[in-house]
């Protein structure tokens, strides 16, 4: 047989509605439910049979004195010398130490973060520099290659036609002095740059390809025969189209180099 929990024997002690029917049934059938529940019942009577004391003023005291005698006496601490104070003299109390202590800390630490900061901002402007330094040629450098190596190959074309033109071919004059216009302009700028490298061979070099193309470009009534004659010695006296070609083979050397640096992640 299942015996009454001890919540079932409360919630009847307690008059509680739920299973009434079932726990009364159980109780009258079971002689060790029934001593439980009987036990439980005296309990709850004697717990109502208890008065509180009643608190007066001097109920404090009554507690303490019965407490007293277990309690350890109190023994008052030895003060050190240091706390004594040097020679006799007073020295602030141990709270007060702490607390400058405190203000010290705070005080170290604020200074601390405050220099930190600064080397830290130090730190960062010089590497924001040292990045900028390396990256500005690096990344420059490979564009003035690509163009210049452009425009050498145009121009060593246009040299090409030119030596190869024939005086009596009127169908070759137009399309030679459209080209030299067109390479004027992309020439102006190579030789600015080249100008700021201090680079000698390359200055020359487009200097004598800008004489040849204003001529070219700027001859009075148009290219003919006679004036195709004059480029073409002019251009033959120069070296001009040797030079061209070391430097745009010079130029497509650097080229390949700045797109090895590229894959290679250097740019």
């Amino acid at each position: 047989m299942k015996h009454l929990s001890d919540e079932q024997l409360m919630e009847r002690a307690f008059g509680e509605r739920d299973g009434e029917a079932a726990v009364v049934e159980h109780l009258a059938v079971c002689a060790e439910c029934a001593d439980s529940y009987a036990s439980l019942r005296s309990d709850l009577e004697a717990m109502k049979s208890m008065r509180t004391p009643e608190r007066d003023e001097r109920y404090g005291e009554r507690v303490w004195h019965s407490i007293a005698p277990s309690l350890a006496a109190y023994t008052a601490r030895k003060r050190s010398r240091w706390e004594r104070g040097w020679l006799g003299l007073g020295w602030p109390s141990t709270s007060l130490w702490k607390g400058l202590g405190y203000a010290a800390a705070c005080a170290l630490l604020a200074v601390g973060a405050f220099f930190a900061g600064r080397q830290f901002e130090d730190w960062k402007q010089q590497q924001d520099a040292a990045k900028v330094e390396r990256k500005t040629p690096q990344t420059k450098q490979p564009v003035v290659i690509v163009v210049l190596d452009d425009h050498l190959d145009r121009s060593e074309r246009f040299l090409v036609e030119l030596k190869h033109a024939g005086l009596d071919s009127a169908a070759m004059a137009s399309p030679i002095r459209d080209e030299a216009r067109s390479l004027l302009a992309a020439n102006k700028i190579c030789r600015k740059k080249a100008a700021e490298s201090s680079d000698p061979e390359l200055t020359t070099a487009l200097d004598h390809l800008d004489r040849l193309l204003q001529e070219a470009a700027n001859e009075p009534g148009g290219l003919n025969a006679r004036s195709i004659a004059k480029l073409q010695d002019e251009m033959n006296s120069d070296g001009l189209l040797f030079e061209v070609r070391v430097l745009r083979s010079r130029a497509a050397n650097q080229k390949l180099a700045g797109n090895d640096l590229i894959k290679g992640g250097t740019i």
